[in-house]
């Protein structure tokens, strides 16, 4: 089956494992046509090496052989590769046996002698289905590579509308505020506002303004002279002058001391720094992104942001979504990783099961992409077969599924959603709130946050509160 970019997709791939070679070659020959690849051995050794080792869509197995009980092989195989259709063939039919087979994942049971229409007519839906996921896999990449954004992949409303944001400022801008939770992709948008603007061949430079330590932040962003402080043994550039001529990427914002951003602002006004300890001005041309994952419009309320930096700085917003608002892009991205993350760990993954999909699906999401990024990164270092099973995903996501027949969620608020993840995280980290906001895939203060929102006591502040 061609799909509609003109790539042919691979061949359906059947592996036939009998003691009868007579048997074998039967079904070689009744089983033979276009875009169907039939190996046939006696050894189930090695025909479990041919069906794990490759691609494989369909296995025939005898139940019954001399060194290995098919029943042994069919476990082996849907454990390490769930989305191989075994079927099971057997001279001894039982029901019995047919349960088992079935209860043990085998996709189908027949009794020999068959013949050449029922063999035909049984393996032909699983053929068909083997062409259907080879499709939807090529489709799925094709729209991955369609709907990626200068390194953004998203097809929702919300991304769609991001994107035209982006292009429509990209030309112009001299400052944007970017802003969103924690593993929303911030960084991303920062990178695409500079490839897409006039100032693109010059250098793009990141500052994380929740990193660097405030005595030092003075000299990292505007430079210093030698001998200005003990230690500055050679002038130095700061983080402005690097990126003259091109874009400097303010991330966390909001961290920034209050006397920074009154320095910052001299220099958005100016156009112009001073390195420490310098009375020499050196001008700047500079296009400036800042991001935050705060709201400093109550910041500003609260005192703890300068209002009329606030005002130079968000003349221009893009405000990312959540990835719990967008969960159409979710297929999108389990792709975009799985290639991403297959290619890297150069294992030849072909998808996830629909087990595992449904169960990412229902996950909240606190940590947005990089949360998502970090879980199929898990996966995929797991996975034993070429695609991605729930028994490959991270002990907390499994332990999800267990948990899910203990309450509805569809009659949950995302908030109920979010507050049980968190906590559910918590427990199983043994309340390490380091580890907690690692797996989650957010900052130390975000979690911080999240965990005053629901009224978790965040460490040191209930001892705080009781003192006199």
């Amino acid at each position: 089956m061609v799909p509609r970019t003109g790539v042919v997709n691979p061949p359906v791939r059947i592996v036939a494992i009998d003691d009868d070679a007579g048997f074998l070659d039967f079904l070689s020959n009744a089983l033979g046509e276009t875009g169907v690849e039939i190996f046939t051995t006696p050894d189930p050794a090695q025909g479990l090496g041919l069906a794990l080792n490759e691609h494989t869509d369909i296995v025939l197995l005898d139940l019954k052989m001399p060194s290995c009980s098919g029943f042994d092989l069919l476990e082996k195989i849907v454990s390490a590769n769930p989305t191989i259709n075994v079927i099971l063939l057997t001279g001894e039919y039982s029901t019995e046996s047919a349960v088992e087979a079935i209860q043990k994942g085998a996709a189908d049971y027949l009794n020999k002698p068959i013949s050449v229409d029922t063999l035909r007519r049984r393996v032909s839906k699983f053929v068909a289905s083997a062409r259907e996921r080879h499709e939807a896999a090529q489709l799925s990449h094709n729209l991955v590579e369609t709907f990626q954004f200068e390194g953004i992949v998203g097809w929702s409303p919300l991304m769609l509308e991001v994107y035209d944001r982006i292009r429509r400022v990209a030309p112009h801008f001299r400052n944007v505020l970017i802003s969103g939770e924690t593993g929303t992709g911030k960084e991303l948008v920062a990178r695409a506002l500079h490839r897409l603007s006039p100032y693109s061949s010059g250098p793009f430079v990141v500052c994380n303004c929740a990193a660097v330590v405030e005595t030092l932040f003075e000299s990292e962003l505007f430079g210093h002279v030698r001998g200005a402080f003990t230690g500055a043994i050679q002038d130095k550039k700061g983080y402005f002058q690097l990126a003259h001529g091109g874009t400097i990427f303010l991330d966390e914002i909001g961290d920034a001391s209050l006397a920074i951003q009154a320095k910052l602002l001299r220099v958005l006004q100016d156009h112009a720094v001073q390195r420490l300890g310098s009375p020499v001005r050196h001008e700047i041309d500079v296009r400036v992104v800042t991001a935050t994952n705060r709201n400093l419009k109550t910041m500003v309320e609260q005192k703890t942001f300068r209002e009329d930096l606030f005002y130079r700085i968000s003349s221009v917003e893009i405000k990312l979504p959540n990835l719990s608002r967008r969960r159409e892009d979710l297929p999108l991205l389990e792709r975009h990783f799985i290639e991403r993350f297959g290619e890297e760990y150069k294992k030849p993954l072909r998808g996830i099961t629909r087990k595992a999909q449904i169960l990412l699906a229902r996950h909240s999401w606190p940590g947005n992409i990089r949360e998502l990024e970090n879980v199929i990164a898990h996966a995929c270092m797991m996975a034993r077969g070429d695609a991605i099973d729930v028994q490959d995903l991270p002990e907390i996501m499994k332990s999800e599924q267990t948990n899910m027949d203990d309450w509805d969620e569809d009659l949950c608020s995302l908030e109920e959603i979010q507050r049980r993840h968190i906590q559910r995280v918590l427990k199983c980290v043994k309340d390490n709130r380091v580890q907690a906001a690692e797996i989650l895939g957010i900052g130390r203060t975000t979690l911080y946050r999240f965990l005053r929102e629901i009224e978790i006591p965040v460490e040191g502040e209930a001892a705080h509160k009781s003192a006199p």
